[in-house]
């Protein structure tokens, strides 16, 4: 299942709110992240992973770095990703220094141009 999509449950196709499904049934916006973590809605979604920011910032640069790459990560990328997520931490989480980051990384600047 997809515990994130729980938090999200209450907003239907469009964005709109809702407390009752189509179905006419309670919506239940609880759920449990991967690490046993629980939460209640969004604020308790964003309050569950701004409990372990590093966790979240990981996860975000490994997809970000796929992308920015064109590939799947492989094993020698993980310490690129490491440090990308620690140069981060020092500049308070900025979505800038993510970026600066990738821009920066041996993965990045060594990157194979495919024809």
């Amino acid at each position: 299942m997809d515990p994130i999509g729980f938090a999200l449950d209450n907003f239907d196709a469009v964005g709109r709110w809702r407390a009752v499904a189509e179905s006419g049934s309670a919506i239940d916006p609880s759920g449990v992240l991967p690490d046993g973590r629980t939460f209640n809605g969004v604020v308790g979604l964003r309050n569950a992973l701004l409990g372990r920011p590093e966790l979240f910032v990981g996860t975000v640069t490994e997809n970000l770095l796929t992308y920015s790459l064109g590939r799947s990560l492989e094993y020698y990328d993980a310490s690129a990703v490491r440090a990308i997520t620690r140069a981060a931490a020092r500049e308070d989480y900025r979505f800038s220094s993510l970026i600066l980051g990738i821009v920066k990384s041996t993965p990045f600047q060594m990157r194979a141009r495919i024809e």
